[in-house]
């Protein structure tokens, strides 16, 4: 897992799956979530951005609602999804998505 220090963004996600982690320190959904990000056993790239610290990123991308992760697929979004999910669900979604 990595946490987002304001490298280029774009190269980041352009090589293979890649979960982006939009979330706040001050966000229970997002702590919640976030424990089961750290516990999963994936090898996929996991990508967390702090709303707050980086505000034109979320900017960007217009997160209006955290938590939101975007799942990439060599530079491209092939799933966005907001709000608390439970590990099963997110285990689904990156399968779903690394069959792609």
């Amino acid at each position: 897992m990595t946490y987002y220090k304001g490298e280029d963004f774009k190269s980041l996600v352009s090589e293979g799956v890649v979960l982006v982690d939009f979330y706040a320190d001050w966000c229970a959904p997002c702590k919640m979530l976030g424990t089961i990000i750290e516990e999963l056993d994936t090898d996929i790239k996991i990508l967390k951005v702090n709303v707050d610290e980086y505000s034109d990123l979320a900017n960007e991308f217009k997160i209006m609602s955290i938590p939101h992760l975007m799942f990439y697929k060599d530079g491209k979004v092939v799933l966005d999804e907001v709000g608390f999910m439970d590990k099963d669900t997110l285990l689904e979604k990156i399968e779903e998505v690394k069959n792609l």
